[in-house]
């Protein structure tokens, strides 16, 4: 230290480097080490967590019981639905309120194919994945793929835990933290990547799979946990929103739900999981379809026909295939979530710019009894029981794929036509066994109606075949819905 100090000097006083670059050197190597100091603490700080996770599993463990999912209304649907009656003319007054059609909107090119993520000095094994249609790869540290010993026990998980945190997890990690932007994901989203990425390397193992995401979805700052029985391992997870037929566990009023992401259906009875997280994870799911998966795009068409007054309508709709099987790897959510859901401009734009020149010049009335025909008449109808042997709720683009739909998905469709084709406030009204919708008018329409915070919402059930706004199905003219929000 003290020569490069001389030389330093000797540099300065013959003009070879000024004071000032002399100061930036300093403070530039003063950075280098600190920076070099914070890495190393930060590495030992990891690893002392990482030291004390693994004492913790093999100790902290417990056999709870499993409760096998809320089921969302127990009420048997209606297998046959009902024709309205032709109602003779009124005489009464009515002033229609003309409806507010936007603009026929612009589709822009759909951008089929996602950047890749270039790994200027890649390391480690290669992995090529195929998510619903992009090309990705990946490279990761082979001595992260560790088995899982048998027996199944706390011991285990504590050595797996133990020998993927000597191994290099940080480069898969940013690998897929890189990944989420482009491929648009949400939370369910970027846990369906790294399962499936799981999947690739362990390929035959459900148990190993069900490990390599707890500890990256962990290392993520996901509360996550694993849990066992003498066969299997569960990965445990809690939502931000609640879910319907899932297995699930309570700690501290937490529900931690078994997921499945491919289909099967677990059936946990009774296993062995434990209490604490790891420091630092500590975010729940965000189960929100608040933005569209970018897919490869396989393009199906459907062609749905209609009548209104008289007139014979054709509606050509398109939905992307990678959508529909991504969509069909969701758990079961409350019912308002679906009403929330986004819906892929590629499908959603050519459907809403068919029916807006055949709103044009409507009453809001008039508009919404059309859409209600649409959805009445256009769809074939079967309960999910018939359809999928389970309830499964739908959302837009799926009851645009399957061959039939039953209330929910349709209330959930129509209140989505109102909402972008009229602008106009939509609820959804839930009878036990059926759900219907109600919306706001702008002026006063006559019927059947609910009031919501002062405000009158008109009946409107895309259900009751040929039923105008204002008329419920008989079977619930007197009973009092409970109102969904969103």
């Amino acid at each position: 230290m003290r020569k490069q100090s001389i030389i330093k000097l000797l540099l300065i006083s013959t003009g070879l480097i000024s004071p000032g670059i002399s100061s930036i050197a300093d403070n530039l190597s003063d950075f280098q080490q600190w920076k070099k100091n914070e890495t190393g603490s930060f590495q030992e700080y990891r690893d002392k967590r990482d030291k004390e996770f693994t004492h913790f599993l093999q100790s902290q463990w417990e056999e709870i019981q499993t409760f096998q999912g809320q089921v969302r209304d127990k009420s048997p649907k209606p297998v046959h639905i009902p024709t309205a009656p032709r109602l003779p003319s009124s005489n009464l007054p009515y002033h229609p309120t003309p409806a507010k059609v936007p603009a026929v909107t612009p589709l822009a090119p759909p951008a089929t194919k996602v950047p890749g993520i270039i790994i200027k000095h890649p390391q480690g094994e290669k992995i090529d994945l195929d998510f619903y249609g992009q090309k990705l790869t990946f490279y990761y540290d082979s001595t992260l793929a560790v088995p899982l010993p048998r027996p199944i026990n706390e011991k285990a998980i504590s050595q797996i835990w133990s020998s993927m945190s000597k191994a290099d997890f940080e480069g898969l990690l940013q690998q897929l933290k890189l990944q989420r932007a482009p491929l648009n994901l949400n939370d369910w989203g970027y846990a369906l990547l790294t399962n499936q990425l799981a999947q690739k390397i362990f390929p035959q193992s459900r148990n190993n799979q069900a490990v390599f995401t707890w500890y990256l979805m962990t290392k993520a700052g996901y509360q996550a946990r694993i849990a066992f029985d003498s066969n299997y391992v569960y990965l445990l997870m809690p939502s931000q929103q609640p879910l319907f037929a899932t297995p699930y566990f309570t700690f501290n009023n937490v529900r931690y739900y078994a997921l499945s992401f491919d289909g099967v259906k677990l059936k946990p009875n009774r296993i062995f999981t434990y209490k604490g997280d790891y420091p630092g994870a500590s975010k729940a799911l965000d189960m929100s379809l608040n933005k569209a998966i970018n897919t490869s795009r396989q393009q199906k068409n459907r062609t749905l026909k209609f009548k209104y007054n008289g007139q014979t309508y054709q509606i050509k709709t398109g939905h992307d295939a990678q959508t529909i099987r991504y969509l069909s790897t969701y758990p079961q959510m409350d019912i308002a979530m679906y009403f929330t859901s986004t819906v892929n401009q590629t499908t959603a734009i050519p459907v809403l710019n068919q029916l807006k020149p055949v709103l044009k010049g409507k009453s809001e009335k008039e508009a919404v009894n059309l859409l209600l025909r649409f959805v009445q008449t256009s769809f074939k109808y079967k309960t999910d029981e018939q359809q999928f042997g389970l309830e499964n709720y739908l959302f837009p683009e799926e009851t645009l794929h399957y061959p039939y739909s039953d209330c929910e998905d349709r209330a959930v469709f129509f209140a989505w036509l109102v909402h972008n084709l009229l602008g106009l406030e939509v609820i959804g009204l839930d009878y036990p066994g059926h759900i219907a919708a109600a919306v706001k008018f702008n002026g006063d329409v006559p019927g059947d109606s609910v009031n919501l915070n002062g405000k009158k919402f008109v009946v409107a059930d895309p259900t009751y075949v040929n039923a105008n706004a204002g008329m419920t199905m008989p079977a619930y003219k007197n009973t009092t819905p409970e109102i969904i929000q969103f």
